[in-house]
């Protein structure tokens, strides 16, 4: 069984352990990195493709005549042409609830450290701005308590559910999840499920609002220019999720107009931001940028690997394990 690994490096950092992976595929070959023609060339004759983020195109599929699995250390698949693998009768799977707790743990992490303003403080008690106050602290931009403010959540998956619960639990928070569009309004939550509201109900009310939901046709751009003049001028927005889901220029703007709190951003359009990103811009405001780590802790890289070991396992013993096609 011949296997590649084509972008391992995004996924250990020289610190995981791969002996489940060797062990279900015997001679896998890891690469750390491989450029577009670099894909081409090793996955010639393969049976097996591994994969974080390159695209494996339905022309690609069809260079590789005994391409038998496609198996992805991620929960996205936007970058697998699904309906060319299913003509194909190549098997695609993911891995899911691998860094849930990574995930649940940046977005608390951000969303203190956009509303206890702990960059501006820090800075001021290092700077020189204390030393010079005539107080015994320092006056600044205001910090909020979290207790009974609300957690807008999109995409009420099991990251959105366990970031709903660590707020909640940790913070006191209470939590609203955007209706799915197309489905029932259930203005009354049933059982423990939380209330769900439209998006723009959710816009208007929320004062953090957190991104979980995939990138799709539907989704993308969808916090725009309209959509951010219907939040409050303090509420902050924070994406883990995907990059194009928000128009980064429109958040740029309400930013630096003082018509948003703040933002955390994990995710870009493009990774990496070769040519730059307008979040780069000095001078915005409350903005916290963050180069894709969110799921990264190193737990969550090695339960990946695991899991993707699982997949192939159970898929060469017939089974359905993690299949997306």
């Amino acid at each position: 069984m011949r296997a590649v690994f084509l972008d391992f490096g995004t996924v250990s950092h020289d610190d995981l352990d791969t002996a489940n992976l060797e062990r279900v595929l015997p001679g896998i070959t890891l690469y750390p990195t491989s450029t577009d023609a670099e894909v081409d060339e090793r996955i010639a004759g393969v049976e097996f493709i591994l994969t974080n983020k390159l695209n494996i195109t339905r022309a690609r599929m069809r260079a590789v005549p005994g391409l038998r699995l496609i198996g992805l250390t991620a929960t996205g698949t936007n970058n697998v042409d699904l309906d060319a693998a299913r003509e194909l009768g190549i098997a695609v799977c993911n891995i899911r609830d691998y860094c849930t707790v990574s995930v649940a743990q940046h977005v608390l992490g951000a969303i203190l450290l956009l509303t206890h303003r702990f960059r501006e403080y820090g800075k001021a008690a290092i700077d020189g701005t204390w030393s010079r106050s005539e107080l015994f602290t320092v006056p600044g931009p205001p910090i909020r308590e979290l207790n009974g403010k609300i957690l807008g959540i999109v995409g009420h998956g099991t990251l959105g559910k366990a970031v709903a619960k660590a707020a909640t639990d940790a913070l006191g928070m209470r939590v609203l999840v955007a209706e799915r569009r197309g489905s029932p309004r259930a203005n009354a939550p049933i059982g423990n499920s939380p209330v769900r509201v439209s998006l723009d109900e959710l816009l208007r009310v929320a004062d953090v609002l957190s991104l979980h939901c995939p990138l799709t046709p539907a989704t993308t751009g969808m916090i725009g220019r309209r959509e951010l003049a219907l939040m409050k001028p303090e509420a902050i927005i924070i994406n883990t999720a995907r990059g194009a889901l928000i128009d980064l220029d429109a958040l740029v703007d309400a930013l630096k107009g003082g018509d948003l709190g703040g933002a955390a951003i994990d995710v870009l359009p493009q990774e990496p931001p070769a040519n730059g990103s307008v979040l780069f811009e000095p001078g915005i405001p409350n903005l916290l940028v963050t180069p894709h780590i969110a799921w990264a802790a190193f737990e969550a890289r090695q339960r990946a690997v695991d899991e993707l070991a699982l997949n192939v396992e159970d898929f060469l013993r017939g089974g359905q394990r993690g299949r997306v096609a």
